[in-house]
């Protein structure tokens, strides 16, 4: 069966998500994939929030993380994060749902970058990250 871009994208995360385990103890749900893009959406519960009744830095990270994930690894190649930094432009709080969407900025050989923007349900911006990818060798699934 040859399946287009899309589908292949979409086989992956299906074969991908069930063994996330951190995603699914956060509450992160990906909502949307192709072929370097993805997003991701979570809602910020008590036990995500700091000392000041924020988001803690780490919940953020970590939805943007996995949208990153999921965009890099749509071709259905093998691949990990070799590097990734956040900005952080803003506050979110508890029922806030928060929002990452990756997209693939560059892609050369095994090496890519992917922005990705946290927003919130206000559309307002809480972060900005920027993840390097990459490939290492097999597939996430039998491409048949």
């Amino acid at each position: 069966m040859t399946r287009t871009p899309k589908e292949l994208a979409q086989a992956t995360l299906d074969a991908m998500f069930p063994n996330d385990h951190n995603a699914h103890h956060m509450g992160i749900v990906v909502t949307d994939i192709t072929p370097g893009s993805a997003t991701a959406t979570m809602t910020v519960t008590k036990d995500m929030l700091n000392g000041h009744g924020m988001t803690h830095g780490g919940a953020t990270f970590s939805l943007a993380d996995t949208a990153f994930a999921y965009a890099c690894n749509a071709y259905n190649k093998n691949t990990v994060a070799s590097g990734c930094d956040i900005t952080y432009s803003g506050p979110s709080h508890e029922g806030d749902v928060l929002t990452a969407v990756a997209r693939e900025t560059i892609l050369m050989g095994r090496s890519g970058i992917y922005d990705v923007t946290i927003t919130k349900q206000d559309g307002s911006t809480v972060g900005l990250f920027r993840g390097r990818s990459r490939t290492i060798s097999g597939e996430v699934i039998q491409n048949d």
